[in-house]
């Protein structure tokens, strides 16, 4: 049977959530909201894309997409009877609020707790969560801090970004049950789940789940959860199988340099052995010579660029190719985020 928890305060009946007997805490009254209007049979929801690539937009979303992607997560998985859940997530966004859909649907128990990159350092001893979706940030700091309650756990989503090379060889080397989930606002969150039982991530659709690429390459979606409509990506993939495919980047940060075709992402792999202690990206600016040129961009404190910069610089050739190594590298304060903690690439490329 669903139930609701929010510290020491269960709810499970219609009437629990139409007259609460105690005060709901601020983080939890958009949950606690939406679950009201998911018992009452509500049938649509309005969302926000995450806005990482573009300015977010509002998206109305089913309950039957919904409901479609839970029971395929629960069919993938083989979910058990009765699970106990975690939401460890902002529930004003898609995977936040699917969390809760999941319990509903799953008739499973769900322990909701204040975001923050720790979310198993407070957990009650009695609590053994079998399902959990994190962000990457979360799984490494829990990893420092939480490990034995990490290996607990049998079904770990990671989503919101790719994991880093780092937190991969860490996942794999502590063989945690962790799964990456490729999705988006638009077919409610993740329509395929790449297993970390090796470095090299492929990704299995869910039951139900149509795929395939347009004439870039880039992949395209058509399913239950997407409520039948065809969407069609800007994520650059490798097609395997109508069910398997290998995700390679964004088609709208491909940079086109003096002819040479360069995804970004893929180079900023190459680089996270060499600068493990910020944040960074490559993005393509504007060069009469080359139309575009790669530049490196980091987010530090600036009192340590010109060491930085030049450490960079030397060790730049043990990593990357020749065309791949970026032309300047531009040193930021502080990045430019979304509200789902994604770097807006654009707009803090615009500010330098």
């Amino acid at each position: 049977m669903f139930q609701l928890q929010i510290g020491s305060h269960s709810f499970r009946t219609l009437q629990d959530f139409q007259s609460p007997s105690v005060e709901i805490p601020h983080f939890a009254k958009d949950a606690f909201s939406f679950c009201k209007d998911w018992l009452e049979g509500k049938n649509s929801f309005l969302l926000h894309t995450s806005g990482s690539t573009g300015t977010p937009k509002p998206i109305l979303i089913q309950r039957s997409q919904m409901e479609s992607s839970a029971l395929a997560t629960k069919q993938f998985f083989e979910i058990p009877a009765k699970p106990q859940l975690l939401c460890c997530m902002n529930t004003q966004f898609i995977a936040g609020k699917m969390m809760l859909v999941r319990a509903m649907v799953w008739g499973g128990s769900i322990l909701l707790i204040e975001p923050s990159s720790t979310p198993l350092k407070n957990l009650p001893d009695s609590f053994d969560p079998e399902f959990v979706a994190m962000v990457p940030l979360q799984v490494e700091e829990s990893i420092k801090s939480s490990l034995n309650k990490l290996k607990a756990i049998n079904y770990l989503l990671i989503g919101g970004a790719p994991a880093s090379k780092n937190l991969q060889e860490a996942i794999l080397e502590l063989k945690l049950n962790a799964f990456q989930s490729y999705g988006m606002t638009e077919t409610v969150s993740h329509i395929a789940i790449a297993s970390y039982s090796s470095e090299e991530m492929v990704y299995q659709v869910l039951p139900s789940v149509e795929v395939g690429t347009d004439n870039r390459g880039a992949l395209w979606v058509n399913c239950p959860m997407s409520n039948h409509q065809k969407i069609q990506t800007n994520d650059m993939v490798e097609l395997i199988d109508p069910y398997h495919f290998k995700w390679l980047g964004r088609t709208d940060f491909v940079i086109n340099s003096g002819g040479y075709k360069l995804h970004p992402e893929r180079i900023e792999k190459k680089l996270e052995h060499l600068i493990p202690d910020h944040s960074y990206f490559l993005f393509g600016i504007p060069d009469s010579k080359f139309g575009q040129k790669l530049v490196l961009i980091i987010e530090s404190d600036l009192s340590v660029a010109d060491k930085v910069s030049r450490e960079l610089k030397d060790k730049f050739l043990e990593v990357l190719d020749k065309y791949e190594i970026p032309k300047e590298i531009y040193f930021v304060d502080k990045f430019i985020r979304t509200e789902t903690g994604k770097i807006n690439r654009k707009l803090t490329a615009d500010n330098i």
